[in-house]
């Protein structure tokens, strides 16, 4: 028979558990009833996560976006970051009759989008008949302001152009700013359509756009109620590149201005982008070339993009629309994301389209 033997006190135990769930690692110590929070974790580029200095690969970025990452007909998208997540804003694709409307999207991961329909219409800008086009999003003072192309102009004498709305929320409604267009005229040969807002490094804002293949970039005032002439008397200058068509997008990487926009035919196969690097906003601007065009096996119709860069990481993005295999409906294009890649020159390599689409980044 075993007996067992008291010493007279009692020897402490200590558990510790030790729980990790991708994608939010978390470490949890039970020591006598007290709970302790890690010292450090991150997760990097590499796609792993560090707990206490060991890496475990994050599973969760396994998980792929899919091509088109939204459901529906749409063109034109222009990709944001705005209150922590991600926001595309892209043209409805129909008839022009029909394109009365624009919808957006959110997403936390790029993976699962939210539809927020109707966020800006005709019925918010009562001079808005047609052709609502290529909405371009920019935040200032606490207001979004969307600046967008209506009605397809071919000439001085009919209405539309390029409008304004403004809403609290980058899910808007937003509301006519203006009440009327605020470029209303062809200038330098440029239809007024496929606008771009960009910020300077200065805080300048800038509306680059046009169609008819060229481009033209003005200065806008503060509180975006108009332009502002540059010190020449002139209002718009000119900086078309060779191989122009449409969508002009430009961003700042490294200290070089990128300057991108679609060349060939949008109802085509051909439909492409290219772009040039310049050492300011205004240029000069020589075409370097191709970076993004159809892939027989995958789509046709690959263009009018935007560009994303995932803050504190190298993760590149564009975002573009293109026409899935077997469609002949010149309407039926879809949005796409694919990642984006520059050499060891600042160059940007030629874009892969892909149906997987991208890893889920969240934010």
């Amino acid at each position: 028979m075993k007996r067992a033997i008291s010493l007279g006190f009692e020897v402490p135990l200590t558990i510790v558990l030790v729980v990790i769930t991708l994608p939010s690692p978390a470490f949890v110590a039970v020591e006598l009833g007290a709970v302790q929070e890690p010292t450090s974790t991150g997760v990097g580029d590499s796609g792993s996560i560090e707990i206490f200095g060991a890496q475990f690969p994050d599973k969760s970025r396994e998980v792929r976006s899919g091509n088109p990452i939204i459901t529906g007909w749409y063109a034109d998208p222009e990709v944001h970051i705005f209150r922590n997540e991600y926001w595309i804003y892209p043209t409805y694709s129909a008839r022009y009759d029909e394109q009365v409307f624009f919808d957006a999207f959110s997403s936390k991961d790029l993976v699962t989008w939210e539809k927020h329909p109707r966020i800006f219409g005709n019925v918010d800008a009562p001079w808005v008949k047609r052709a609502l086009w290529a909405p371009s999003i920019v935040e200032k003072g606490g207001w979004y302001y969307l600046f967008f192309g209506a009605n397809d102009i071919q000439n001085n004498q009919q209405l539309g152009g390029i409008g304004v709305a403004r809403a609290r929320r980058p899910g808007g409604p937003f509301k006519d700013y203006l009440g009327k267009p605020l470029i209303d005229k062809f200038h330098n040969g440029a239809q007024p359509i496929d606008q771009f807002v960009f910020k300077d490094r200065d805080g300048s804002f800038y509306i680059i756009y046009g169609g008819w293949r060229h481009c033209n970039i003005a200065k806008l005032n503060a509180d975006f109620t108009g332009l502002v002439p540059f010190a020449d008397g002139s209002t718009f200058k000119e900086i078309t590149p060779k191989g122009y068509v449409e969508g002009a997008f430009m961003f700042i990487k490294e200290g070089k201005y990128y300057f991108m926009w679609s060349e060939g035919g949008w109802t085509g196969p051909d439909y492409a982008v290219a772009y040039a690097i310049g050492t300011s906003v205004f240029g000069p601007f020589e075409r370097v070339g191709k970076i993004l065009q159809q892939n027989p096996s995958v789509a046709t119709g690959a263009g009018h993009h935007s560009v994303l860069h995932r803050p504190g990481s190298q993760r590149w993005y564009i975002v573009y629309h293109r026409r899935p295999l077997g469609e002949a409906d010149r309407n039926h294009r879809v949005v796409c994301i694919d990642e984006m890649h520059f050499d060891e020159k600042g160059f940007i390599e030629p874009v892969v389209i892909t149906k997987e689409g991208v890893r889920r980044d969240r934010l």
